[in-house]
């Protein structure tokens, strides 16, 4: 994905989940299907995966230096960044609150 590419796809929904990782972290793997299972909840809610190896300029932009990393854009602006350890019920109460306020 270029990067021009990725700034526009931030834009298309009102919130936006960005999963970076790469193949060969192992806790990525497990991970991904989760995030992508939680934000599939929400019907306004978009999902981009970013493979940090294959796009260094997305990471380097968005200052994402480990995996996993999700950031949540809100109208295509950084809101909230989740890196290495964190919890899904940490993510899916931030995404709860958004649906509320949007919703």
């Amino acid at each position: 994905m270029k990067l021009n590419e990725f700034e526009n796809n931030i834009t298309e929904k009102i919130v936006t989940a960005v999963y970076f990782s790469h193949d060969e972290c192992n806790i990525c793997k497990v991970l991904k299907p989760k995030v992508i299972n939680l934000v599939d909840k929400y019907d306004d809610f978009g999902f981009i995966y970013v493979n940090t190896k294959e796009s260094p300029d997305i990471c380097g932009q968005h200052t994402v230096f480990t995996v996993p990393t999700v950031l949540v854009f809100v109208e295509g602006k950084e809101s909230k960044r989740f890196s290495r350890n964190f919890a899904m019920r940490e993510l899916e109460e931030l995404l709860d609150r958004y649906e509320q306020m949007i919703g």
